[in-house]
């Protein structure tokens, strides 16, 4: 069932549904929230009664956190909130046996257009035409609005519609890291476009404290690896005199997410073997980054491996909650399976990985919009254009020979530049993580001190690891916990004395 109206189209079905808890439930009342990125803005406000404590923190979501960076969904932190991504009808009792279906599965997907049935200028006319219209629907609202400029192929495309359809607005791009700078090249991309344009330097510690702001207006959880940065892009916004940001994220599912050798190599080595925490803390290992990964992956459900970065292992996550629960969140994944299994390849298994993360990589948006009073807008998950892509552009230019992504994307940037360096090489928004673990480690492993009642293990990881964080693997899993341990405190600080967790 496709449950994805377009943007800025009021739907059937309510944003939010408030049901009344069952017999043998307490009488607050279970809430619902459609959260699609294909529905338009979000309405949180159904959690306004969750803030300061007010509402039970959910243990196996603590641990699909720490496990994944993100919530299994229709699962939420609070036992009696769930959400309907992509693939979940909202209209269904996401409490009751929740049922998940991706419409745009790629086994499902009706023959398209032959590769020489279509001309190429045709093509990108719809595209572009497409794309600015979602843009302009998207953000109509919107009297300054800022484009996040990752410097990628989605950015560089949609900057282009925008510079038609929305050209008061604001380019930024975020330089995270050492691994790549696009700075300069997006500052061209956008000058061309006549839109103006700024950057972002990372500061692990302004970023952290930005966030430790935020969290108390912030409705739900996630520990996305790209929020901290997203959290300092959206506060400078705001500094800036923005209204709006403009989020170029959202095609992958539909213009199909291919597999390179990385990713094969990587779901061979996932073999969910259970090791004693204690191996990745051997020197030999402990000080390999490379070492640690693999370890790591090995421990992990192949389909988990398709999601990003290095977490805590299900050995960890038990000893951080104090209890047998990694078992459960990985449980989760059941719901899944039947899509899972209706993917017949690895580019379509990480099709629907790509839909499933939408619980952390839009949700970081989502919920820093919603703190800081921002828009939000989502162009490429309008739903005319997804459905045009999906069924009307041929399967060559969706994804072409040895793999290359995005074909048509690639040739609407080429109409109007030449040898980006980003059209071959993806950039993101990195975020110095080794930094902040050096820089923040007191304050998390005083919030770690504070919140032993949900992680009475996190001290003692914490004091364990001290010497590790010029190693990613090790300061990725301190992430995890500087995300999730302030934003725990500030529910659990002004709840009453009586026990708010949910087992």
């Amino acid at each position: 069932m496709n449950t994805e109206p377009a943007v800025g189209k009021k739907m059937n079905t309510p944003d939010v549904q408030i049901r009344q808890g069952g017999s043998g439930t307490r009488a607050r009342p279970r809430i619902q929230i459609n959260v699609s990125p294909h529905a338009g803005e979000v309405d949180f406000s159904a959690l306004d009664g969750h803030a300061g404590g007010r509402a039970p923190i959910d243990r196996v979501s603590i641990a699909d956190l720490l496990r994944n960076g993100f919530v299994y969904p229709p699962h939420t932190i609070f036992g009696d909130v769930k959400v309907a991504i992509t693939g979940f009808d909202p209209a269904q009792d996401l409490h009751q046996d929740p049922v998940f279906h991706f419409a745009r599965q790629s086994a499902a997907a009706q023959p398209r257009p032959a590769a020489d049935s279509v001309e190429d200028a045709q093509l990108l006319k719809t595209y572009h035409r497409l794309l600015c219209e979602a843009v302009a629907r998207s953000t109509a609202t919107m009297q300054s609005p800022w484009l996040l400029q990752s410097g990628g192929k989605d950015s560089t495309s949609m900057a282009i519609a925008v510079a038609e359809a929305a050209p008061q607005t604001t380019c930024i791009t975020y330089l995270g890291g050492s691994e790549e700078n696009e700075v300069e090249s997006a500052r061209c991309v956008a000058r061309k476009l006549g839109l103006r344009h700024e950057s972002l330097v990372c500061d692990p510690g302004r970023s952290y404290d930005r966030y430790l702001a935020s969290v108390p207006r912030m409705p739900l959880l996630t520990a996305d690896f790209a929020a901290l940065s997203y959290i300092d892009l959206a506060t400078e916004i705001v500094a800036n005199g923005g209204d709006g940001i403009i989020d170029a994220l959202g095609s992958d599912p539909y213009f199909g997410v291919p597999a390179h050798w990385q990713n094969r190599a990587l779901a061979m080595l996932a073999r969910g073997v259970r090791l004693p925490s204690s191996v990745l803390e051997w020197r030999l290992v402990g000080n390999s980054f490379g070492l640690c990964y693999a370890l790591g992956t090995l421990q992990m459900d192949d389909f988990e491996r398709f999601f990003p970065g290095s977490r805590f292992t299900d050995a960890e996550v038990d000893g951080l909650l104090g209890c047998e629960t990694a078992a459960l969140s990985r449980r989760r994944l059941e719901i899944f399976r039947a899509d899972i299994a209706q993917a017949s390849s690895m580019e379509a298994r990480r099709r629907v990985s790509a839909t499933i993360l939408e619980s952390a990589i839009f949700a970081k948006g989502m919920y820093t919009a919603k703190a800081l009073a921002l828009h939000l807008a989502y162009p490429y998950c309008d739903t005319r254009l997804c459905d045009w892509v999906f069924h009307e552009v041929p399967d060559d230019r969706l994804i072409g020979p040895g793999g290359v992504n995005k074909v048509l994307v690639r040739r609407h940037i080429a109409q109007h530049f030449q040898n980006l360096p980003y059209v071959a090489a993806k950039g993101s928004f990195r975020f110095d993580v080794c930094g902040l673990a050096q820089q923040r480690f007191d304050q998390v492993h005083a919030f770690a001190a504070q919140a032993q009642e949900l992680l009475p293990g996190a001290p003692d990881w914490l004091e364990r690891h001290r010497s590790r964080w010029h190693n990613k693997y090790f300061a990725s899993k301190f992430y995890l916990l500087a995300m999730t341990l302030p934003w725990l405190l500030s529910r659990l600080k002004a709840a009453s004395d009586q026990t708010r967790v949910a087992h």
